[in-house]
């Protein structure tokens, strides 16, 4: 049955989910590498797609800028249609030293200065951690197709554009890979729900050194980072 926010019918989206933040990104990943490929929902024009990739059953949908924006969907995703794994695929800044732009980072786990998962926990610190399980199967499918990843730490911001500028020294100095807007909530949304999660990120921008990818490559040149989650989703 459909809920507020996806218009679609229980046993329209398979197990596992590919989520990139832009809903376009979504259609181009369906159009690109899935078979068979049905778009099951477009409310808000958050468009979600079913097809097979290699035989299995495989869906993608986008799931919006911001915690709040993703944990709706992925809370309704498993919630009311039956998902068990979802997988970001998103793109982040950095501001380390030695990670360049279109690096791919996976999220061990997420930081942040959201206050979404301390809610969860009764104002208690809560560790947003990946599914050990998916990411131990897409570091070893990285490994597979020569695919050079980090994993690691990662820090999900409320604010796209932080009045905080020393938090960036600090953030450099703890190690943290990638700054994005939606890992700790999506981690913190499946661990409550008892579903498994990942997040992988495309690196998009130098922070400290000003460097950025277009909008064009940051919805079309993630292809290495999607290759690397289609193989993972078909074999968890």
């Amino acid at each position: 049955m459909a809920t507020p926010h996806i218009n679609a019918e229980f046993g329209d989206f398979a197990e596992t989910v590919l989520m990139p933040g832009d809903p376009l990104r979504a259609k181009l990943i369906a159009e690109t590498y899935l078979e068979d490929v049905k778009e099951v929902c477009n409310v808000r024009n958050m468009f979600g797609y079913t097809g097979t990739y290699k035989g299995q059953k495989l869906s993608v949908m986008g799931h919006g800028m911001g915690i709040p924006s993703c944990s709706i969907y992925v809370h309704e995703l498993i919630k009311d249609f039956g998902v068990k794994n979802i997988i970001r695929i998103g793109s982040c800044g950095t501001v380390s030293d030695d990670i360049k732009l279109m690096d791919i980072v996976i999220a061990m786990g997420a930081s942040t200065d959201s206050k979404v998962n301390r809610i969860r926990f009764n104002n208690h610190d809560f560790a947003a951690i990946a599914d050990y399980h998916l990411l131990e199967t897409a570091v070893n499918e990285a490994r597979e197709q020569n695919v050079p990843v980090r994993v690691g730490n990662v820090f999900s911001a409320d604010l796209f554009y932080s009045p905080e500028a020393d938090l960036f020294d600090k953030m450099n100095k703890l190690n943290i890979l990638g700054v994005d807007m939606e890992a700790a909530g999506i981690y913190g949304v499946a661990a409550e729900l008892g579903a498994k999660a990942l997040t992988m990120l495309t690196v998009s921008d130098h922070i400290t050194r000003g460097e950025h990818l277009s909008s064009e490559d940051r919805q079309k040149s993630f292809h290495a980072m999607m290759q690397v989650a289609l193989e993972t989703a078909i074999k968890i």
